[in-house]
């Protein structure tokens, strides 16, 4: 696709992964519009990058409606929607709580399931769109205390591959990409970003997987895309 002068929603696109990915879209002439549940701090990024922001928290179907409603009376239409946001959540079994899955897949499942739905009305009108869904390599491979977070990502993977598939004949793709570790604030209760490690993966490897995946041409996509730091040991 064409990115100069394309509609992308980024959702938790204040930090980390997604404010690189906004980043790097706007230097490509797209107008992007990042979401976050911090207001000020939203702001305060889009302000840096150029880019449009709107206060909402993906738990919230109210926050979800009015993000699109929003969009569609300022531009009238979406090109992509990249669904970033996400939380963790770790546990051994023994200590699992019913709360602490519910908590995660809020974000990670439900909140990612109903902005594509919200996202998939507006490409079936148009006959066109994108949907990234930003996963994980835990979507690959359960790991040791990992049952909330892997199963989260396991989740949205096989999402993934069901709205391809109901989404294909109305020219939509829908692309998953699969970090492997970055250093962000990801995880961290103070939402401080971590300073990046000289063999691991950066937020940019994952932002320009992504510029790459979109820049196809439309007769084309890729469903999945792992990305691995070469050598992080």
């Amino acid at each position: 696709m064409e990115l100069k002068n394309a509609i992308i929603l980024i959702t938790g696109g204040n930090s980390g992964l997604g404010k690189s990915m906004a980043e790097n879209l706007v230097s490509k002439g797209s107008q992007v519009i990042i979401t976050g549940r911090d207001q000020a701090k939203t702001e305060e990024v889009a302000k840096e990058l150029g880019c449009d922001f709107f206060h909402a928290d993906v738990v919230s179907d109210e926050d979800i409606d009015q993000t699109y409603a929003y969009i569609m009376e300022k531009y009238g239409k979406l090109d992509v929607l990249i669904n970033n946001a996400g939380i963790g959540g770790w546990s051994p079994l023994e200590t699992l709580t019913r709360d602490q899955i519910k908590k995660t897949y809020e974000v990670n499942v439900f909140g990612a399931a109903m902005m594509a739905s919200g996202a998939a009305k507006i490409f079936k009108k148009q006959n066109y769109g994108n949907i990234i869904n930003i996963a994980s390599t835990a979507s690959l491979k359960g790991y040791k205390n990992g049952t909330i977070y892997s199963s989260s990502k396991f989740a949205l993977r096989s999402m993934s591959q069901c709205w391809a598939a109901e989404l294909r004949p109305h020219n939509v793709r829908v692309i998953q990409i699969n970090p492997s570790e970055v250093p962000t604030a990801f995880g961290s209760e103070s939402r401080e970003e971590r300073k990046l490690e000289e063999k691991k993966l950066s937020p940019q490897e994952i932002a320009h997987a992504v510029v790459g995946a979109l820049e196809m041409d439309d007769r084309g996509f890729i469903p999945e895309l792992t990305v691995h730091a070469t050598n992080p040991f």
